[in-house]
């Protein structure tokens, strides 16, 4: 699941959860049951925008010595635990260069914040510093992680927005992936329970709904099961 498909997912399920206000079911357009039928992941962009997306993924803006960095920095700020990969293991380095084509504003601080931990490692340890021991990269990044607070952020030294900027686009990379998404346990949107307008007030006033209105409405005994769709898009559960 590529990170526009996630944000989409979100999307889908709070438009779902605004939709169950009204506790019924929403109709799908044809339009998205072709799309998920046919598992297509650029549904709802224009042509433009899948052209300049290709653009982007056909530039290279990092060296090689950047993204090896780049794994490394990312792995420090979210690593590996017992049930979840490290954000560098999937893939957030990519997100990070595709970020930076996609908003060059981006480019000159990350491409100087890496420049800098270089520089700071070599002359404090002698060498690059992906090529440093685990506990002195921590030892350098401690320096720069906590921003003073009374300091506004413009006023802040550049090594410290650098580390402030790669941890949000690190941690925006990370959970907006479906391991992210699973890391966090987020299920998405949930429905409220509405009974509809009580029986006794309907019967006041010689109102009653319709038995083909009901059928489409939400089975409170099943809203917490997970919707799937057969190879057609139709929604079989």
């Amino acid at each position: 699941m590529d990170r526009r498909e996630s944000i989409k997912s979100l999307f889908i399920g709070a438009a779902a959860g605004g939709l169950a206000l009204a506790s019924c079911q929403p109709e799908i357009s044809a339009e998205a049951q072709e799309a998920m039928a046919t598992g297509a992941t650029n549904y709802g962009r224009t042509p433009e925008e899948d052209a300049q997306i290709a653009a982007l993924h056909a530039q290279q803006f990092f060296t090689p010595h950047e993204l090896e960095s780049l794994a490394i920095l990312t792995a420090l700020i979210l690593p590996e635990n017992e049930d979840f990969p490290s954000a560098a293991s999937v893939g957030v380095p990519d997100f990070i260069e595709f970020m930076a084509k996609d908003y060059p504003a981006f480019q000159t601080p990350i491409r100087g914040g890496l420049m800098w931990l270089d520089h700071i490692s070599n002359r404090r340890f002698g060498l690059e510093f992906k090529k440093l021991e685990p506990a002195q990269q921590h030892e350098i990044l401690e320096e720069i992680a906590y921003p003073d607070l009374a300091v506004s952020e413009g006023a802040r030294p550049l090594e410290v927005r650098f580390f402030s900027l790669m941890r949000n686009l690190t941690l925006t990379g990370y959970y907006t992936t479906e391991t992210g998404i699973k890391d966090l346990g987020y299920q998405g949107n949930m429905p409220n329970v509405w009974d509809g307008v009580p029986q006794e007030v309907l019967d006041q006033h010689g109102m009653a709904y319709e038995e083909a209105w009901l059928a489409k409405c939400i089975d409170q005994k099943t809203r917490g099961n997970i919707a799937s769709w057969d190879e057609q898009g139709n929604l079989l559960t």
